[in-house]
């Protein structure tokens, strides 16, 4: 399985990936009424120019087609949205995009990579290089709340 750049016709997609895997994975870390908020299905205006202006990757599944999905963040060196179908979970495709963003920032210089991690994804992280910073509240404008995080760096 070799990430590939995802298009931009596929936005749509990646957004239901990212609902998805935060409806089952986080149901231990935050409460229904703040998944739901945090996951509309209507896709918001920024998700479209996250995929456009990053290198955004994504996984295709033999079976699922597109099944797992994750950027780098230009602008802030951060890495974000690596989510997968929880039907795909175990499958190494979040590690194969988590390479692939290393590889990415390694290419255009950045010495270190950054990100705000759910609680239940933290270990994934650390299993990836990543070290915890802190743990922290990031303000979410979609579910309207502060979600608890990791903030985590990783040296390259």
């Amino acid at each position: 399985m070799k990430p590939r750049l995802a298009r931009c016709d596929e936005t749509a997609v990646l957004w239901k990936i990212r609902n998805l895997a935060i409806r089952h994975g986080c149901q231990s870390v935050y409460s229904a009424e703040i998944i739901a908020a945090w996951t509309p299905d209507a896709l918001p205006n920024g998700y479209f120019e996250a995929v456009k202006h990053n290198p955004f990757f994504v996984v295709d599944d033999p079976e699922y087609g597109v099944a797992a999905t994750g950027f780098l963040d230009l602008h802030s060196g951060s890495v974000e949205a690596i989510f997968t179908l929880p039907a795909c979970n175990g499958k190494g495709y979040a590690s194969a995009i988590m390479q692939a963003i290393i590889d990415e920032a390694r290419q255009r210089g950045f010495r270190k990579l950054t990100l705000a991690a759910t609680p239940n994804a933290c270990g994934f992280y650390l299993r990836h290089g990543f070290s915890v910073v802190r743990e922290a509240l990031y303000p979410s404008a979609l579910a309207k709340a502060d979600l608890a995080c990791v903030e985590m760096v990783r040296e390259l």
